[in-house]
């Protein structure tokens, strides 16, 4: 869904992030070694406990259609009795149902409440998202100042999207060296999105840096978003053979100290 039509972004919420609860916690990592019955039972138990997170995670089985058949309405049902029980990430989702308005009633006004509460707790897709409600006037009155403020609250946590979403709302106010920094900041986190605006930036700076631009266009591609592949060809048509060299030099710099430090991440 879209609340800025300017931005082209996906907005979605961390689902498989690690909570406190035991139960939970070993639930996520059965689901990611791909154990959906175990992983259930483990969600299903820290529920029965009295885990709100564990609803949460039962809820966004049953909306994919994980280990039982898709049952978008039940998983609202257990959304709700999750963000009843004070889960920011059912807060989150389920208010973004209700500004969907597919599986529940288009509500904007419960809907932003459930955002903006998740987000004053200090969930950063909340933040994001809560700040996309007020861009818009979305059941509250349009505030930019606010949203600004929830945007950069969720990027001070690392949330890629809100980055994106400040170097695009930066770049609309006119400010392109603001700009360039939030989305220098995605790009270099290795958000494809981030990548194909900054480098799409890099061109249109007073002081234009093709073979930068080149190369994070570059990265873009491999990273799966195609329309990056139809600007990394129209600035290779601009450089030099020594420039385009030095471009896929710097792509290729950038992905092996990006290996580098995952391999370091993970030993640790």
């Amino acid at each position: 869904m879209r609340f800025i039509s300017t931005l082209s972004l996906c907005f979605v919420t961390s689902f498989w992030a690690i909570s406190a609860s035991a139960d939970v916690a070993e639930g996520v990592e059965l689901l990611n070694a791909g154990d959906v019955s175990a992983a259930a039972t483990q969600f299903a138990a820290a529920y029965e406990a009295g885990d709100s997170e564990g609803a949460f995670y039962l809820g966004r089985l049953f909306e994919l259609g994980l280990g039982a058949e898709q049952d978008e309405m039940r998983a609202a049902n257990l959304y709700s009795a999750a963000a009843d029980g004070g889960s920011r990430k059912a807060q989150v989702r389920l208010g973004l149902m209700y500004h969907e308005g597919r599986v529940l009633l288009r509500d904007y006004i419960e809907g932003t409440r459930l955002l903006c509460a998740a987000a004053d707790a200090g969930d950063a897709d909340g933040q994001l998202n809560c700040g996309l409600a007020y861009r818009a006037g979305r059941g509250v009155d349009a505030d930019d100042a606010l949203a600004l403020s929830y945007w950069q609250r969720a990027a001070d946590q690392g949330n890629i999207l809100a980055m994106n979403v400040l170097g695009q709302t930066s770049l609309e106010a006119g400010n392109v060296e603001q700009a360039a920094v939030h989305l220098k900041k995605s790009a270099d986190l290795g958000n494809a999105g981030g990548m194909y605006e900054y480098a799409k930036l890099l061109m249109i700076t007073d002081e234009p840096d093709p073979v930068t631009a080149y190369s994070y266009a570059n990265l873009a591609v491999v990273r799966g978003l195609a329309d990056a592949g139809v600007l990394r060809d129209e600035i290779e048509a601009q450089l030099s053979a020594d420039q385009v060299t030095e471009g896929q030099a710097l792509a290729r710099e950038w992905t092996e100290a990006r290996i580098l430090e995952e391999s370091s991440d993970g030993k640790n």
